[in-house]
């Protein structure tokens, strides 16, 4: 195991807006748009694949209303410390 700096890491609550399904046609993967609690309001939603897989293996997709958490991670040379707290 690695002995270098961890990563920087935030964890931001977000729900399942809506399913899309791609055109028959176009090879393209079906979509989950998620909304993204915090963000702002022209950036709050993100689409992402609808492929995910649960802790036994099994393939599973995200519903309409589901509750996700949305985690964002960078390796520590891409990210500087903040000298004052830009919180709101």
């Amino acid at each position: 195991m690695s002995k270098g700096k961890a990563k920087a890491v935030t964890t931001l609550p977000g729900r399942v807006e809506k399913v899309i399904r791609p055109h028959p046609q176009s090879g393209e993967p079906e979509k989950a748009q998620i909304s993204v609690e915090g963000a702002d309001h022209l950036y709050k939603e993100i689409r992402v694949p609808n492929r995910l897989v649960d802790d036994n293996g099994q393939k599973v997709k995200l519903k309409p209303g589901a509750e996700v958490d949305v985690t964002i991670e960078a390796e520590p040379a891409k990210n500087t410390v903040s000298s004052t707290d830009e919180s709101s």
